[in-house]
Parts: structure tokens; C-alpha cells; sequence
């Protein structure tokens, strides 16, 4: 078995040594088992030293000139070599717990994929906490990932389309609801895993301001979705601000 941590990289010098760290301590879950694993970053055009950092620490780096996430995460995929993928975000620290759910998960062979439920950072503001809460909820009944942590067997993944071009935030939302109609057809499950939550920065409440935040996400929520396919309309993402 080989897994493949696949990490989309835009201008994350200050954040991604970090998210290495905790990747190669959370792969000793996998080589517990005898399992191999490797890390690829898809340097997503950034003007810092991300692809530079990510080398000196052994991943596998691969370029991607046009800025969004979905599309960075489906060229790391594409030249990742596991029969499975595990989709980090730059800014989050996986454990070595979360890495052994995932990889039971994978042995028990009922699983074609799935996410994690996720937690801020000490320090972040309690209405930030609260809807995170809100979202683990949301994420775990209606079974979608959240992007920052999705893990799913690479021919499924393939099957699905990967992430894709249409959109520019929310990418994981779609997907998720594309993996449902596979893992049907395969009979196999699609499940968000929570006894170990994904820890991840709340850096963009200290780049943004709160006015900034909820009209962010309120246009997201009141376009249906149509404003995710607009790159103006997802600045928080792509402006370069860290």
C-alpha cells in the first residue's frame, strides 16, 4: 500500500514548514503497517520561497501557474503514485491519530473516502470556534470534507472528476457530493471521521477583518454556490495576503 499527502502551496513560506513537520510525524501511522507514503506540494505560482522550503524537506514539488486551490490539488494529484490521497491544506497539522483513523479506515475496505471534522487554533475568537462547530456538524451529516483534510482512493478520485476548474472555493463541497454517486455505485461508504480533528490556522481572522469575513461568506451562501465559480467574488483565497 502507498499513500500520497498531496499539499497545494500558494505563497506559504511562513506556514508550510510547519504542515511538513506534522505530515512526516503522521505518516508513521502508515509505515506502521508497512505502508509507504510520500508528499507532494503543488507550488500554485507563488513568489516566495514555498517550492524551495518544500524541497529542502523532501517532497515531491510540482508547478501550477494559474492560481486556484482545486486546480493545485488535481496536479499534485496527478503525479502522486499512491493507491490512495490524502488532500492537506498548507496552513493545517494532521496528527499521527488522524493519519491511524484514516489508515483503519482504509484497511477495513468498506471505504472509498472521506474527510475530517476540523479545529482552530488556541487563541481563535469564540464566534470563530462557534462556527466551526456549526460546519463539523454540517460536514458530518450531510458527509461532506472540508478541503483542508480529504482523503479518497485515487481511481475513485479519478472516476470523480477530481476537484476541477469550475470552481474557486468550495471545490471540496462538489466533490464530495460527486465521490457520494461513486462510492453508491461501488458500494463502499464516504464518511467524515471526528475522534481526532484536523487542527488548522485561523490566520485569515487576523488577515481579514470580521465586515470582511461575513460578507465573504454570506455571498457565498446567498449565491447558491454561484459565487464560488467567481475568482473576484473569492479574494480571501487568492489576493496573496499572509
Amino acid at each position: 500500500m502507498r499513500v500520497s499527502v498531496v499539499i497545494p502551496a500558494f505563497n506559504e513560506e511562513k506556514l508550510l514548514p510547519r504542515t511538513l513537520a506534522a505530515v512526516t510525524v503522521a505518516v508513521g501511522a502508515f509505515q506502521a503497517r508497512g505502508w509507504e507514503s510520500e508528499v507532494v506540494v503543488c507550488d500554485n505560482n507563488s513568489t516566495d520561497r514555498t517550492a524551495e522550503l518544500a524541497r529542502a524537506a523532501g517532497a515531491t514539488v510540482v508547478f501550477e501557474p494559474i492560481n486556484q486551490i482545486g486546480r493545485a490539488r488535481d496536479a499534485g494529484a496527478r503525479v502522486a503514485t499512491g493507491e490512495w490521497l490524502i488532500f492537506i491544506d498548507a496552513d493545517s497539522w494532521p496528527s499521527a491519530e488522524l493519519f491511524a483513523d484514516i489508515a483503519d479506515a482504509i484497511a477495513g475496505g468498506r471505504h472509498l473516502g472521506g474527510g475530517s471534522t476540523v479545529a482552530l487554533e488556541p487563541g481563535t475568537p469564540f464566534f470563530a470556534r462557534f462556527f466551526c462547530g456549526c460546519w463539523n456538524t454540517v460536514s458530518r451529516l450531510a458527509r461532506w470534507a472540508a478541503g483542508s483534510c480529504v482523503w479518497v482512493e485515487a481511481s475513485a478520485f479519478r472516476a470523480a472528476g477530481g476537484f476541477g476548474t469550475e470552481f474557486f472555493a468550495g471545490e471540496e463541497v462538489f466533490l464530495s457530493r460527486r465521490l457520494h454517486k461513486v462510492a453508491r455505485e461501488r458500494r463502499l461508504r464516504f464518511q467524515v471521521l471526528a475522534a481526532h480533528p484536523l487542527a488548522t490556522s485561523s490566520r485569515k481572522l487576523k488577515l481579514y477583518t470580521f465586515t470582511e469575513s461575513v460578507r465573504f461568506f454570506g455571498r457565498m451562501f446567498f449565491s447558491a454556490g454561484r459565487a464560488a465559480k467567481d475568482p473576484q467574488a473569492c479574494h480571501l483565497w487568492y489576493d496573496g495576503r499572509r
